[in-house]
């Protein structure tokens, strides 16, 4: 039995708080799963978070906290994560992945998987990273991804950051299979749009995700809709008793 299973299978206490292990489907926005399981709660007004949001075309490990335990959120947003993904090389988007199309393309045949491997020793230990203007950052109260869609420049500061490791587990060119651990706040999207420039191309990442955060991993995490059913039944039950 997995440490999700263990924690679900034993009587909830939502306003008392609890740390729910997400892995969150393709396409949805963090939002979306934290809005799903609060609604799975009521009647109960529950206070429901999570703890580092995925892009949504993420998959992966999303922390939810309910109740008392939401105090928790600083501190697990906090912990280093990891990511597996790919990044593909000879074309960039202005997203720096899939949710934007491919604005200009480059040749890639000339380069060869040494190249790829010295090139990710220049993405270890702390670096300054700019974020993507299509992230969800604010500025004056707006997210900057709405500002990027109507075509206004975006200026944004850079941020420090720690890369514990980057690991190339298969080159199918052009698509470079990673797996990368960092500091909290790491746009891996950034990473994969200065990666193509490092490599003088372009590059954009075409899949992520995470699979650390923490103590915490995706394989003790709940399928969505499963979790949903989970939480159902013992609101069935509470009611009946």
């Amino acid at each position: 039995m997995t440490n999700a299973e263990e924690t679900v299978s034993s009587p909830f206490d939502f306003a008392g708080g609890e740390v729910l292990l997400v892995d969150k489907p393709l396409e949805w926005t963090s939002f979306d799963v934290v809005g799903k399981l609060r609604n799975s709660m009521k009647p109960q007004k529950i206070k429901v978070g999570h703890a580092g949001t995925l892009d949504p075309l993420a998959t992966g490990l999303l922390i939810i906290c309910t109740g008392k335990f939401t105090k928790r959120i600083d501190s697990f947003q906090a912990e280093d994560k990891e990511y597996t993904g790919v990044i593909t090389l000879g074309a960039t988007t202005p997203s720096y992945d899939l949710e934007t199309a491919v604005d200009q393309t480059f040749d890639y045949t000339h380069l060869n998987d040494a190249d790829i491997h010295k090139t990710t020793l220049q993405f270890l230990g702390a670096l300054e990273q700019y974020p993507p203007a299509h992230s969800a950052i604010k500025i004056k109260g707006e997210r900057v991804y709405e500002k990027a869609r109507r075509g206004e420049e975006v200026e944004l500061k850079a941020r420090h950051i720690t890369i514990n490791s980057f690991e190339i587990e298969k080159i199918e060119m052009p698509d470079v299979h990673f797996r990368i651990s960092c500091s909290k706040g790491t746009y891996i999207r950034s990473i994969a749009h200065d990666f193509g420039k490092a490599l003088g191309i372009g590059a954009h990442l075409s899949q992520l995700r995470r699979t650390k955060s923490g103590n915490f991993h995706v394989d003790d995490a709940w399928n969505l809709q499963d979790l949903i059913e989970k939480i159902k039944l013992h609101r069935t039950t509470i009611q009946q008793q």
